[in-house]
């Protein structure tokens, strides 16, 4: 398979397609969906920085894994009006610092001022989609493995 990007600018750090985020109102609104599609569940976590849960369907075979965003206060609980919908594409990244360098030489803002704590096994951060055709991207760097037993509340203390 040849590589789709161009290997220039930010491209040049991107490994692949992670995920496509979706937020949603409730845990079960997220098992329907998932059960419609026949989705299977990779793995759970809690994001403090967004206070959201968090579930990963499994990728492969050319799929890539859908992130379900549960809000559990602040701003993502009114995304689209609290119905929820498609609320970003992540790009998995080599060195997420590097491409926030690239990011900002070329005018362009990021949502934070430094990578945020993800789930246990990445950092974040997003580039703010008045610079992306009005498209909200994540930028994500792997730090560890990661912990397929996790819950909302293994990390966190009890959110569910």
């Amino acid at each position: 398979m040849s590589d789709i990007f161009s290997g220039t600018g930010i491209s040049k750090h991107i490994l692949r397609t992670h995920h496509w985020g979706i937020v949603l109102p409730t845990v079960e609104k997220a098992e329907a969906f998932m059960n419609t599609f026949g989705l299977q569940e990779d793995y759970r976590g809690h994001v403090e920085a967004y206070d959201s849960h968090l579930i990963f369907t499994k990728h492969g075979l050319g799929a890539d894994a859908i992130e379900f965003i549960i809000p559990q206060s602040g701003v993502l609980c009114e995304f689209n009006k609290g119905k929820g919908g498609i609320a970003h594409v992540a790009f998995l990244v080599d060195d997420l610092k590097a491409v926030q360098e690239e990011v900002r030489a070329m005018g362009m803002e990021l949502l934070e001022p430094d990578p945020v704590e993800g789930t246990e096994d990445i950092v974040v951060n997003f580039i703010r989609p008045k610079y992306t055709q009005g498209i909200l991207v994540e930028l994500i760097q792997q730090v560890g493995e990661i912990n397929h037993a996790a819950t909302f509340t293994s990390r966190h203390g009890n959110k569910e």
